[in-house]
């Protein structure tokens, strides 16, 4: 019954002819040639940070650069005009060894700070509003040699510093490496302002940690998508539950144990019945998992081969050997009200038994809640090695651009071009005090014909996140009423507000202030 639920708040919400998605590469003064390089200990990551570091809402782009120096693009665009970057890197924010990046306010004091994931010390950089940044006192839980792959931040209860999940991948020291060698990843939670670490064990090799409220249930849990390319034999995926003392959840609390080689994570709720569902890449299959919601506990289930979500195998061109998929995130790029897939992918490095002509997906979803593939149509079918990326509104015109970071090829910059899209709403949720990007947030519209869902989160992903505007895309609707679930599980008033407007939603009480921006 879910999936048809989704249906239904489908067709109501695109009721008007799907807009044809279409991308174009931003070329002239914006052509940048940053590339991800290195090693084996650069086959994984290759992470983009989005966020605005200088309070103009346009977002600027950090790209891990591996054995390369890392590299920020301050945006250059103006709003609704060209998508524009150029090269504007601190000294402080040009390091090496960087597999990926997110951004996040760490000390809430209303500039974002990044938390940058090394092959060797991680690091934590303290914006000070003007795309300035210098070196943030916090734990990375790393020493001096270690390889950390994941990264993902919550707020719990009421306190001033967010808890942070540190995903370690292979232990880097451990002769017997570097098969069934996956090192220790941690917890580190906030006591008495002072950070005290949990160790995360058994570890099984992450690629990216989210997060996430996966339940509805007023927590967010840990979820940890691990590669099993180097556990071999006795992983599994794994999800924390966050109680005073974590614990992993098992089959007795409907947690049903599989292994993939898992990489990245993504989190939407893309049916209308609340709750998110789950987008998991490996290499090989893709996995869509929904909730069922007729049993306790964390029982997904994966999407049906029929739903078009598996993208196993090169769309395009003359490879037809299996996929390697990456970075993935829910997305609506044509504004029709439907959420949407982008994958990137690209051979680890010459696996012989994967593709190496490994087009990127963006798979669209239609009324009925199937999948087709569209990436060759919008422009976006490259063949390098992508890793990381993120689909943000560049140019705050409601369409959401997309930038991918590649192994070995230059970063590409792509402008939403999409005609005759639909209609839209931007959103940026704050609340005074700590955790002023409100983490644990649902926010949620209605046109009057069902309610489409946000949560806001940091992580997930692959190597690399996001700290935007929250995007709504809503078909022909012209207003939608809004209520936001804080992460105190107060839940607001109910607005109504007119769509294709920014908006900053500030918490007071019960009460929504809403300004346009």
């Amino acid at each position: 019954m879910k999936f048809f639920s989704g249906i239904l708040l489908a067709v109501t919400l695109s009721s008007a002819a799907i807009a044809q998605p279409a991308f174009q590469a931003v070329s002239g003064d914006s052509a940048i040639e940053h590339q991800y390089i290195g090693g084996w200990e650069h086959f994984v990551g290759g992470g983009v940070a989005a966020f605005d570091c200088d309070g103009d809402l346009m977002p600027e782009l950090y790209l891990a650069g591996g054995e390369s120096p890392s590299v920020l693009l301050r945006n250059t665009s103006d709003r609704g005009q060209d998508v524009s970057f150029v090269v504007d890197t601190p000294e402080v924010m040009a390091m090496t060894g960087v597999i990926g990046a997110y951004p996040l306010d760490m000390d809430s004091d209303g500039n974002l700070d990044i938390y940058v994931l090394r092959v060797g010390e991680n690091k934590v950089l303290q914006g000070f509003g003007d795309c300035t940044f210098g070196d943030m006192d916090m734990p990375t839980a790393t020493g001096g040699n270690k390889w950390s792959t994941a990264f993902s931040a919550t707020w719990e209860g009421d306190n001033a510093l967010p808890t942070l999940a540190i995903g370690n991948y292979v232990n880097r020291d451990d002769p017997e490496g570097p098969f069934e060698a996956c090192d220790t990843s941690y917890l580190m939670r906030p006591v008495g302002g002072i950070y005290e670490a949990f160790p995360l064990t058994p570890g099984y090799c992450p690629l990216s940690m989210l997060f996430s409220d996966w339940g509805r249930n007023g927590r967010q849990d840990l979820r940890v998508s691990n590669d099993k390319h180097y556990y071999v034999r006795s992983g599994t995926e794994q999800i924390w539950a966050m109680e005073d003392k974590p614990h992993l959840y098992g089959p007795e609390d409907g947690w049903n144990d599989f292994s993939i080689w898992g990489m990245g994570i993504a989190s939407r709720d893309i049916s209308g019945d609340g709750v998110p569902e789950v987008f998991l890449t490996s290499m090989g299959d893709q996995k869509m998992q929904m909730l069922d919601t007729s049993k306790n506990g964390p029982a997904f289930m994966d999407a049906t081969y029929g739903r078009g979500t598996t993208a196993h195998r090169p769309y395009t061109g003359v490879d037809g050997r299996p996929s390697t998929g990456w970075h993935v995130e829910f997305a609506d790029v044509n504004n029709d009200g439907l959420d949407d897939v982008f994958i990137a992918k690209g051979n680890v490095e010459q696996m012989l038994d994967s593709a190496t002509a490994d087009p990127n997906n963006l798979l669209m979803q239609s009324p009925d809640g199937r999948f087709s593939e569209a990436g060759a149509l919008a422009g976006i079918a490259t063949m390098d090695r992508s890793r990381g990326a993120a689909l943000v509104d560049f140019n705050l015109d409601g369409l959401l651009d997309l930038v991918v970071n590649n192994r070995r090829a230059p970063v590409e910059i792509y402008q939403n071009i999409t005609a005759d899209a639909g209609n839209w709403l931007m959103l940026d949720v704050r609340q005074d005090g700590s955790n002023p990007q409100a983490v644990g947030a649902w926010i949620e519209i209605n046109g009057g014909t069902g309610v489409q869902s946000r949560e806001i989160t940091v992580g997930g992903g692959h190597a690399g996140g996001s700290a935007a505007l929250t995007h709504f895309g809503l078909g022909t609707l012209q207003a939608v009423t809004l209520r936001v679930i804080w992460p105190d599980g107060t839940t607001s008033e109910t607005v109504t507000i007119e769509s294709n407007q920014i908006l900053r939603i500030m918490q007071s009480g019960k009460t929504l202030k809403v300004t346009p921006l």
